[in-house]
């Protein structure tokens, strides 16, 4: 388990797979991802499954502690990981979404990608971090730049969605990049 500031990431459980499931279902959350039908329980078992035994992938659910006492200790509201991991180049593709839809745009994505980015740097021991995110998620972008990835290409009109072309925006992130980020933060906050 790795914990952020307001979240902790953990390995994805089965008893998770219904929620995701049911996050998929909904055409906006899944009009971010690089998916475009919704799976069912099954599909998404096999998922989980597939990325047990992989050595290449890495998936971590994100969970937060809710404010309300009366809830549940911690509270699932996405996941994320790495993909394509290139061991030899020590590079890996990182992904993230929160599915449930009250916790977007209140900081928790950008806390479980620093989360995400500092395990990758320094456990994994990754030189760069790279992204896929469509143009059009101006929220997301805005979360990875807090994060310290950059633009560093984009693929013009390479996906179609509701009767448009959209582009995706390749962002990445080095270690180097990461290591002044992490002691500017330090410094700021008056830590040694």
């Amino acid at each position: 388990m790795m914990l952020g500031q307001r979240i902790r990431l953990r390995p994805i459980e089965r008893e998770d797979v219904p929620r995701f499931v049911k996050w998929f279902a909904d055409e906006e959350t899944r009009s971010y991802l690089m998916m475009h039908l919704p799976l069912n329980l099954a599909q998404e078992e096999q998922w989980l499954e597939r990325n047990n035994a992989a050595g290449d992938e890495q998936a971590w659910a994100i969970d937060v502690q809710p404010q309300d006492a009366t809830m549940a200790p911690w509270d699932l509201i996405g996941s994320c990981g790495f993909s394509r991991i290139k061991w030899r180049c020590q590079w890996a593709e990182a992904g993230i979404w929160i599915g449930a839809r009250e916790y977007w745009g209140r900081g928790y994505g950008t806390d479980a990608m620093r989360t995400l980015v500092r395990w990758g740097f320094n456990t994994l021991n990754l030189h760069r971090i790279c992204l896929h995110v469509y143009a059009d998620n101006l929220r997301a972008i805005r979360s990875y730049q807090k994060a310290g990835f950059v633009e560093e290409g984009r693929l013009r009109e390479h996906d179609f969605r509701n009767g448009a072309y959209r582009d995706e925006v390749v962002m990445g992130l080095l270690r180097h990049e990461w290591d002044a980020l992490a002691a500017a933060d330090k410094a700021a906050t008056g830590a040694a």
